[in-house]
């Protein structure tokens, strides 16, 4: 018996997007119908070339823009209400952080935004830079820092409020390839944990190593969407792995291949990918190297987010009145 499938933590149903002049007539149909659902639990990958619609949909399911026609659901809420909005966390494009504050203080004005106790906001402030690996940076002003390090503490305020959605535009734009592996790893457990990510993102290769399912949109339209494995899988080729056979060993296979199929088989030996290369040498270096100024290459997950998973979407919080 096949699990039941969880719950829809957003969904899209035919929503289109016009952006008019001011005299109210249609300028820009940034959006034409489009359909897609995220289940709790998932990480999405929304691709697309620029002016495709991907800032316009994260801009509606955030509830900065109302759509024209159709309807979106985000944890059982419309996007507008207020008291949804706690639920979820943002990690924009742009690192929008105030140049003379420290990334303690940085991240301690966000928590007392979000309504968290000088304890809880303490603690959690600790547990965020050691994760980012810039705890021996924190009293430095951020406006010193590169844009890599910038997007680490963008990162860490996204996810302050251990948020039950998570939507990130561009996450590891200027992160090197270590930072980069220490996000998907993050995005992977949080997963794992019960979090639903949106990722929205022109690198093709982090969005294949995390994302359950993709939507690549052009013109306002969804032109692809489903299964990352499906999408990707070439269904009409085979490829057979052995570990170190011998010359005589693959003569003999091709000849039976030939035979059999009238097709010549290509032989060729697998290859890791450049990241891996990258974080091998690295590591290998880290023990002869004295401390980095910037960022450190990795921390401990912060603890409360290594909390239990999430079982269910809970009903959305009653909006203050």
């Amino acid at each position: 018996m096949s699990n039941p499938e969880p719950p829809a933590v957003i969904t899209v149903d035919g929503v289109h997007k016009i952006f008019r002049d001011f005299w109210g007539r249609p300028k820009v149909h940034a959006l034409n119908g489009i359909h897609f659902q995220v289940r709790q639990g998932r990480v999405f990958g929304l691709l697309g070339p620029n002016g495709s619609g991907k800032s316009t949909t994260m801009k509606l399911l955030l509830g900065l823009l109302r759509p024209s026609r159709g309807s979106l659901k985000i944890l059982n809420a419309d996007p507008q209400d207020v008291g949804v909005k706690s639920r979820i966390g943002y990690m924009p494009e742009e690192s929008y952080l105030y140049p003379y504050l420290s990334p303690d203080e940085t991240l301690r004005l966000y928590g007392q935004l979000l309504g968290l106790s000088e304890h809880e906001n303490r603690t959690r402030t600790e547990e965020l830079l050691e994760m980012i690996g810039l705890t021996h940076a924190r009293r430095r002003p951020v406006g010193e820092f590169s844009k890599g390090m910038a997007r680490r503490i963008s990162l860490a305020q996204a996810l302050l409020n251990d948020p039950e959605l998570i939507l990130l535009d561009e996450p590891t734009a200027g992160l090197d390839p270590l930072g980069c592996r220490q996000f998907k790893d993050l995005i992977l457990h949080l997963a794992r944990r019960g979090k639903t990510i949106v990722l929205c993102s022109h690198l093709l290769a982090d969005v294949e190593d995390v994302c359950d399912r993709i939507a690549i949109l052009y013109n306002g339209r969804i032109c692809a969407d489903g299964r990352m494995r499906d999408l990707l899988q070439e269904s009409r080729i085979c490829r057979l792995s052995i570990r170190q056979p011998s010359p005589a060993l693959i003569d003999e296979l091709q000849q039976t291949i030939r035979k059999t199929t009238g097709q010549e088989a290509a032989i060729d030996h697998p290859s890791r990918s450049l990241e891996d290369l990258f974080l091998s040498a690295i590591r290998s270096a880290e023990a002869d190297q004295t401390r980095p100024s910037g960022a450190l290459p990795e921390g401990r997950l912060a603890p409360f987010l290594s909390g239990p998973p999430v079982s269910e979407t809970t009903p959305p919080a009653a909006s203050p009145p």
